[in-house]
């Protein structure tokens, strides 16, 4: 993983519900989605941050704030990546040196952006095993592979899972070829064991070209959707409601300035609800940040380290 991944990604998603939840991990209150994707400092789309936690830190996400106001810049920081691995027999989640290193500091690498109100997420990202999303053999399969994310969302106080289906090369280690009704079963098992947590889709691979089967859609169960293709505007395929995807997404480290503003005003013009971006470093990056904050909520942004 690491820089390698400067492809993609946009999304919108939820934040309020009160310090003491988000410090502890506990599940949001049943509210109403858009009331959770806006705080009350702050008009306009959710920004989410992919952080590369190979290179980087996770507290990158709480250093940028609007000038005008305060509010934070991130809404969303998304932990990229877990991965579906293969143990010959099963798909199992697998988390290697730097996401574990994570999970098992969230004390320091997760609250404190929990408690500025930033939702923080577990991305899963296929790991060339031949074990994806989009092949699991049966729905007892799908359901097992949801309790391991329900599992490691409830362990260690996170706001909810990032579906990113890359790099699964199916068909590897005598794994199936994708199917129609693996995604479907997974996200719904998902879904009934986190109500009230985030399930978000990275709008690419086998898996995202399958959210309908036998006449069940998961296309409205994602709370947010994003495209996957950095310096490029496509709308992703679910959910469907504008305040919930993200046709923009920009690199940090591979889109200039100049066209992450336009996709900013593109956003706001077209009345979306999110903005996607990746790879955020250590580096000070409130100048370039400033270039789609004036954009979205007409204001610059300040970095405090």
């Amino acid at each position: 993983m690491s820089t390698q991944r400067m492809k993609r990604r946009t999304l919108l998603t939820a934040l309020a519900a009160g310090t003491a939840a988000a410090a502890t991990g506990a599940a949001l209150p049943a509210e109403a989605l858009a009331t959770k994707c806006r705080r009350a400092a702050k008009n306009g789309p959710v920004t989410v941050a992919y952080i590369e936690v190979n290179d980087h830190s996770m507290l990158n996400a709480g250093k940028y704030t609007l000038a005008n106001g305060g509010a934070q810049v991130i809404d969303i920081a998304v932990i990229f990546a877990a991965n579906i691995n293969y143990d010959g027999s099963k798909a199992y989640l697998s988390f290697n040196q730097q996401v574990q290193s994570v999970l098992d500091n969230v004390a320091t690498q997760v609250r404190p952006l929990q408690q500025k109100g930033i939702k923080v997420l577990l991305s899963i990202l296929g790991n060339h095993q031949g074990a994806g999303f989009a092949n699991f053999p049966n729905q007892a399969a799908a359901d097992a592979f949801a309790q391991q994310l329900a599992d490691a969302v409830n362990r260690y106080g996170l706001d909810g899972i990032d579906f990113d289906d890359e790099y699964a090369e199916y068909g590897n280690n005598g794994t199936g070829q994708p199917n129609a009704f693996s995604f479907v079963y997974l996200v719904q098992a998902l879904r009934q064991k986190l109500p009230n947590k985030l399930i978000t889709l990275y709008d690419i691979g086998p898996a995202a070209d399958r959210l309908t089967y036998n006449g069940q859609s998961i296309v409205e169960t994602f709370d947010y959707g994003w495209n996957p293709y950095y310096g490029t505007w496509s709308v992703p395929s679910a959910p469907s409601a504008k305040s919930r995807v993200s046709p923009a997404a920009v690199s940090y480290t591979a889109t200039s300035s100049a066209t992450a503003a336009s996709l900013a005003q593109r956003t706001v013009s077209g009345g979306y609800g999110v903005f996607l971006t990746y790879n955020l470093t250590e580096s000070d990056t409130s100048a370039y940040m400033s270039s789609f904050t004036q954009k979205l909520y007409g204001s610059n942004t300040v970095y405090t380290p």
